[in-house]
């Protein structure tokens, strides 16, 4: 068995199984979001200065790579530029990257991140599920469209040759659609929504939607608050057949 982190077993979690299982197994986990292992008492070797120095060095090609996407778009940056600007050689890059894509998913990471804290803040459950689920898309929506060029490159890295890529921008969106479930089950328990709702189809279908409005953004069909617009008619569509027929039309 080994520890695994909050963040990294919801991304394992999300794609399917009993959400009561997760959360009996979230409050097993110790306060600082690792499950403890017993240690044999061995000393672990001391660190001689390569971690941290690799740990620096990705730091200057991220902060390198995130100035040269804002600068130039993410097409027109090559990681020999992206080397360059963090003052290290193309082949010291390479050490620790393999492309530019990987580079993007740890920014997109980030961004997502950001958005799911920022909803957080703002978020109280007892607000109804419907705004809630809005909430969370604009939050998305609003960090996004600061960025329209990595949304752009990310939903083109979805079927990207590159496979190390793909699977990382998938299990970006296969988390995005844990948190909607998260959301769902707590509005589901509350009594918002039917009882015998899949919450988990449910959040499927609603990133779906969402996807489909970006997809249009991304290849100039849509402008930006045309997406925003599709993707909360796309919320009140569904929630129009989720809602219970008691609340939806006061909700």
């Amino acid at each position: 068995m080994v520890a695994v982190s909050k963040t990294a077993f919801l991304q394992r979690s999300s794609g399917g199984g009993s959400l009561q299982i997760y959360a009996i197994l979230f409050a097993l986990m110790q306060p600082d979001g690792y499950a403890r292992i017993p240690t044999s008492g061995a000393e672990h070797r001391p660190d001689d200065g390569r971690l941290l120095r690799g740990a620096r060095s990705r730091a200057r090609i991220r902060e390198a790579a995130r100035a040269l996407f804002q600068e130039r778009g993410f097409d027109a940056a090559t990681l020999r530029a992206i080397a360059a600007r963090a003052g290290m050689g193309a082949s010291s890059v390479y050490r620790h990257v393999q492309s530019k894509h990987e580079l993007l998913v740890l920014e997109l990471a980030d961004l997502q991140e950001e958005a799911w804290l920022d909803f957080r803040r703002q978020d109280t459950r007892t607000t109804a599920t419907r705004e809630r689920v809005q909430r969370f898309f604009q939050s998305q929506h609003e960090l996004l469209a600061r960025y329209p060029d990595l949304t752009v490159i990310a939903i083109r890295a979805t079927t990207y040759l590159d496979s190390r890529v793909s699977k990382r921008v998938l299990a970006l969106n296969d988390r995005t659609i844990g948190l909607l479930a998260e959301i769902l089950q707590g509005g589901r328990a509350r009594g918002d929504l039917d009882p015998g709702v899949d919450v988990l189809a449910a959040a499927h279908a609603l990133f779906h939607g969402a996807i489909g409005a970006r997809i249009s953004w991304a290849n100039g069909l849509l402008s930006e608050g045309a997406c925003r617009t599709a993707i909360e008619g796309t919320v009140e569509l569904l929630f129009s057949g989720l809602g219970r027929a008691s609340v939806a039309r006061v909700r």
